[in-house]
């Protein structure tokens, strides 16, 4: 049975009001909790960017969910203090909590006043943060000199079973490159066919561990409500790589984002007023080979959204034969061919 998840998205929500939405989600029947950790929102409407490592530990000390997080070592984060943070949280919560390493984006990392590396070299370093990180885990005393410096470093309070380490992947050689090392793959919404193929490049090489899939969608009482929560808050996240790695700012990401249409934003965005097409789609996701999957409401007030859909799209998702995938979800979900903007950067 597919776990069914809620994504928190701190670029949009403010942590206190994010953290009583995730309370909200387990209340009403989620099994499990993602969430973004960004410095910068998307865009100035979205207006928030709580401290993810900060707000993981209220959430898992105030739900019994398990949790993961979407993160980049490497520049604005060193991979000592990653481990550090991901080596507690799965110390004080065993089983409970993954996480997702990315090479990042110029978004949040040019804070550090450092030049932002080509693509290449990202991967290359995050490669480097991963080996460290699962060293530093296992109790060992760490130097490294490479694209990232570690002099002497260890984890005092390792745990005794480490959080597993799950890559990001918007691309299929992405996914491949990471079934070198990772325990599991995430990615988000795209057209089944190269969902598909991203799986299965991932799993030829060597790849383990789950699949998991971060679901943008935007459902109201209309299709024109729909359209119109979708627009305002998710249109700067329709372009394809490198815009989304590269651009700094919510304000340049706002100025290309100016005349971004319905259709454009329709190619990374499940919108839709009809509960039964979300099924459809989810459904569909699912019968892909996705263990997980996060419901990203891409709107601001959660609240709706999580009876709703807790409600009446869950046990749909959770009961064989209760789906409808393979129907209306396909034409749909087809016409999605750009690679939308994510956490993942990769």
């Amino acid at each position: 049975m597919v776990t069914v998840g809620f994504h928190a998205s701190h670029e949009q929500i403010s942590p206190g009001q994010l953290l009583k939405d995730v309370q909200h989600a387990e209340r009403a029947g989620f099994d499990a909790a993602m969430c973004s950790d960004h410095i910068e929102p998307w865009s100035a409407r979205q207006g928030h960017s709580g401290f993810a490592w900060s707000w993981l530990g209220a959430a898992l000390a105030t739900t019994k969910l398990r949790f993961g997080v979407v993160t980049a070592p490497g520049q604005r984060y060193h991979p000592a203090i990653i481990a550090h943070a991901s080596a507690t949280l799965a110390s004080m919560f065993p089983g409970r909590f993954w996480f997702a390493p990315g090479s990042g984006e110029n978004m949040n990392e040019h804070i550090t006043g450092d030049g932002w590396p080509a693509k290449d070299i990202r991967q290359r370093r995050l490669e480097e943060c991963v080996d460290v990180i699962r060293r530093l885990h296992r109790g060992e005393e760490v130097t490294h000199r490479g694209l990232v410096t570690v002099e002497q470093a260890r984890i005092w309070d390792a745990p005794e079973t480490p959080p597993p380490l799950i890559a990001p992947a918007v691309s299929v050689d992405t996914a491949r490159r990471a079934g070198a090392w990772a325990d599991g793959l995430a990615t988000v919404n795209q057209p089944p066919e190269k969902l598909r193929e991203m799986l299965a490049a991932y799993r030829d090489a060597g790849g383990r561990g789950k699949a998991v899939l971060q679901v943008h969608l935007s459902w109201a009482g209309t299709e024109q409500e729909a359209v119109a929560i979708a627009l305002d808050q998710w249109r700067t996240n329709t372009y394809q790589p490198p815009i989304p790695w590269d651009l700094p700012t919510a304000k340049h990401f706002d100025l290309v984002g100016e005349h971004v249409t319905e259709e454009q934003v329709r190619t990374t965005v499940n919108i839709s007023a009809s509960l039964q097409q979300h099924i459809e789609w989810l459904s569909e996701y699912a019968e892909l080979g996705f263990d997980e999957l996060y419901l990203h409401f891409v709107g601001q007030r959660q609240s709706s959204f999580i009876d709703t859909f807790a409600e009446e799209v869950l046990p749909r998702l959770r009961t064989p034969g209760g789906t409808a995938a393979g129907t209306a979800a396909e034409p749909q979900l087809v016409r999605a061919t750009a690679v939308p903007a994510s956490d993942a950067s990769a």
